[in-house]
């Protein structure tokens, strides 16, 4: 008895289901998928290129459910059958797309680019979280913008090409966040960090509540404590000691640390300007910014360790970090490389140098350390 060839067995398999109900339709489904995921000793090629078509027409007659169910299946094989990969790939419902997106190795570049230049953002996202994303698939996606550029500059995967790089650069006009977290990312080329860094920051002023809104008691309770700034007699006063003790290499995390407890905010301040060649007014401002960024920069080109660092920051309101703040701190210390700490603190002190007024160029030449 002669044996059918894949193209009768296919084109039977395609009557049969062209004819059955929809509660067959499912069963089959179900009995493929258990035939494609158990057949390891078996050449899937051949297998996956037979079961494609009858696939293609059971996709069209099942629910969604049923779909899900398949693309969490043919989202883990690495071969798996073409024409049905891509299209519960670029499907409507995120649900049944998602997992392709996310985990298939067997979608080719050339698809994925496809589905990131006209899917939905959850499906965006999905792909952005690929543990390795080619460079046109990251132009494609960094194209749409929103979140998934975010999620894109997150990814150790994720390979940038120069396009990519180019139109980041462009939104970071916009976005402080991206500027951030690029500069922050290992691996990001120095000649990148430097554009982003030497771009002038977008002013943002934040939407303040109306006064008369809020009563008075609450107001003055709900404000946080602003340190109280040192005077120029106070600098003036703690410079000379502050240089001495960095001549001799004695200003080091022991000393910067007991300025921080002891609450010596002249000493601190001074010592943070010296270290990391940062103008006083630029300290003075990371040190009462709500956002811990800033300071944890300063302090990580100052060459300060971790425990310094958290000293300063739990030290410098009266108030202590709650613990969620504590950790994105320490996560921002431990990937912030140090050259890029120092550009950022090189930046802020050309931009204070440009826009700043006469007595913001003078806390800049008294905290200069060259």
């Amino acid at each position: 008895m002669m044996a059918n060839s894949p193209a009768n067995i296919v084109s039977e398999l395609e009557q049969a289901v062209t004819s059955c109900p929809r509660d067959r339709c499912v069963r089959i489904l179900s009995g493929i998928v258990h035939l494609l995921t158990s057949s390891r000793d078996h050449p899937q090629e051949l297998l996956s290129n037979v079961v494609d078509g009858v696939l293609l027409r059971l996709t069209e007659r099942v629910e969604t459910s049923a779909l899900v169910q398949l693309s969490a299946a043919l989202a883990e094989l690495t071969v798996a059958p073409p024409e049905t990969l891509r299209r519960l790939a670029s499907h409507d419902d995120p649900d049944v797309a998602c997992p392709i997106l996310l985990k298939s190795q067997a979608l080719s570049t050339a698809d994925l680019e496809a589905v990131a230049a006209s899917c939905g953002e959850p499906q965006q996202l999905a792909i952005g979280a690929r543990t390795c994303i080619e460079p046109l698939v990251t132009e494609a996606l960094i194209m749409r913008g929103g979140p998934v550029c975010l999620v894109l500059i997150k990814n150790p995967g994720t390979k940038f090409s120069d396009a990519a790089y180019a139109t980041l650069i462009a939104t970071a006009d916009q976005n402080t966040e991206i500027t951030k977290t690029l500069a922050l990312r290992p691996g990001t080329p120095d000649l990148v960090v430097r554009k982003l860094l030497s771009a002038p920051p977008c002013q943002k002023t934040p939407a303040k509540p109306n006064a008369s809104s809020i009563p008075p008691a609450q107001a003055a309770a709900s404000a946080p404590a602003a340190p109280k700034l040192p005077s120029s007699a106070d600098y003036a006063s703690a410079r000379p000691e502050i240089v001495a003790l960095s001549r001799v290499g004695k200003l080091n995390d022991s000393t910067v640390n007991r300025f921080a407890i002891r609450g010596e905010t002249a000493d601190l301040f001074t010592a943070l300007s010296v270290l990391s060649g940062a103008p006083i007014h630029i300290v003075e401002h990371v040190m009462g910014d709500d956002d811990c960024e800033g300071l944890v920069m300063a302090c990580r080109a100052s060459r300060l360790n971790w425990a310094t660092t958290l000293a300063i920051l739990n030290n410098r309101s009266g108030a202590r970090l709650s613990f969620a703040e504590r950790e994105r701190a320490q996560q921002i210390f431990e990937t912030l490389l140090l050259s890029t700490s120092q550009w950022t603190v090189r930046w802020g002190e050309i931009g204070a140098q440009t826009n700043t007024s006469d007595a913001g160029n003078r806390g800049a030449k008294m905290g200069a350390n060259r």
